[in-house]
């Protein structure tokens, strides 16, 4: 098969992701920042399924970070087919009265670390002919839910553009827009995941096998279910003012005063 290389690869779609490639026949890159959960899953992965698999610590709300990913991501003595931008993460905050820092450090993970990895990849899948890029976004990329959705719109916006750019190249680029999913994403951001009925998540399974069948399909944006896939539709459509009072900051989900 091929090696793929996961951002955010420790837990949530992430992991998922990375099990279903390694169980596929692919060696695995896997990167995030915690070196024991790294290596804890790593180990794992080669034990289950027999690939080899490399970790990589990086930080991508850093810039050194981000691009140690993208030199690894450009490397040609060790090709990268996939690369799957998933990492980020909930700001758990208003941006009235939040803190700057979060604000920045999110849009460093989930906007900038992407650049730089994309371009890093653009330019070596290019030059060789194939290759694949699967980013992570979110049904809140059409919402009007403060900069989480600001910056999942970006990657999906990004996403579209460089579909366009490299396709002429033989070179793939996915975006994937879930909604509501079991992981551990809510309980890190104090949202209380049990205010939403039990129909409105989507497994994280099946988020990921949705997802990588876009990539093969060589489709642009997928939405991994029926449900949000109509929603979609819908907010796409609906007037702007509209989307802003239903599905604006006040329906983030989080606490009163976070």
């Amino acid at each position: 098969m091929g090696t793929a290389l996961v951002t955010g690869a420790t837990s949530g779609i992430g992991r998922e992701i990375a099990w279903q490639l390694a169980a596929e026949g692919n060696d695995i890159v896997l990167v995030a920042r915690n070196v024991p959960a790294l290596e804890e899953y790593a180990e794992r992965i080669r034990t289950f399924t027999g690939q080899k698999v490399e970790t990589l610590r990086a930080d991508l709300a850093t810039e050194e970070g981000a691009r140690a990913v993208g030199e690894r991501v450009a490397s040609r003595e060790r090709p990268i087919g996939l690369v799957v931008n998933n990492a980020g993460f909930g700001l758990g905050q208003s941006f009235l009265g939040g803190s700057l820092d979060r604000e920045l450090e999110g849009m460093d993970v989930m906007a900038r670390a992407i650049l730089i990895i994309c371009h890093a990849a653009a330019g070596e899948f290019a030059r060789r002919g194939y290759g694949a890029i699967l980013n992570i976004s979110s049904m809140t990329s059409l919402t009007a839910q403060g900069t989480y959705s600001a910056h999942k719109a970006w990657v999906r916006t990004f996403s579209e553009g460089l579909a366009e750019t490299l396709r002429p190249h033989g070179v793939n680029v996915t975006v994937s827009c879930p909604g509501l999913v079991h992981t551990d994403f809510h309980a890190r951001t104090n949202v209380d995941a049990s205010q939403w009925p039990e129909f409105a998540f989507i497994p994280v399974d099946r988020v990921a096998s949705r997802s990588l069948d876009a990539v093969r399909r060589g489709r642009v944006i997928v939405t991994p279910s029926p449900v949000y896939a109509a929603a979609a539709g819908i907010l796409r459509l609906s007037p702007r003012a509209l989307v802003r009072r239903v599905a604006g900051p006040g329906r983030s989900g989080r606490a009163a005063g976070t």
